[in-house]
């Protein structure tokens, strides 16, 4: 039998902390997402400024980062670079934002954001898969 590491909700309120501080810093409104693995919602802050669909883009990010064990970005480079076939695949979405948070190997969360251009997003998103390194 394997095991994997889970974090609890303290680590989720520390991951979602780190991403929004990234966020305040750099004045970018923006909604964060906590997904589990399987890409069920943890965790969800939508900051002052953002637009109300934020909330739903960054789940997705979180949701396709978690489930695909990537980087949403890849799915975005992969459509990008001629690939529209993937578009009808079971991808939640292909936009950049969304970072999966491995510990010691496996997914084990994803954080998703939307609300601003993709590389800012995904600076935020990485902020706070990183902070429990």
């Amino acid at each position: 039998m394997k095991s994997k590491a889970v974090l609890s909700q303290t680590e989720v309120s520390q991951i979602l902390a780190a991403a929004r501080t990234e966020a305040q810093n750099n004045q970018r409104a923006v909604t964060i997402a906590i997904v589990a693995d399987g890409g069920h919602p943890l965790a969800l802050e939508r900051l002052d400024g953002c637009a109300p669909i934020g909330a739903y883009i960054a789940t997705e990010k979180a949701r396709t980062s978690a489930l695909g064990r990537r980087e949403s970005k890849g799915y975005e480079d992969m459509v990008n670079g001629g690939r529209h076939a993937f578009l009808s695949a079971p991808v939640l979405t292909s936009l950049e934002g969304g970072v999966p948070i491995i510990v010691d190997g496996p997914v084990i969360r994803a954080v998703g954001v939307s609300g601003v251009k993709a590389g800012q997003e995904a600076q935020v998103a990485k902020a706070g898969a990183q902070c429990l390194k």
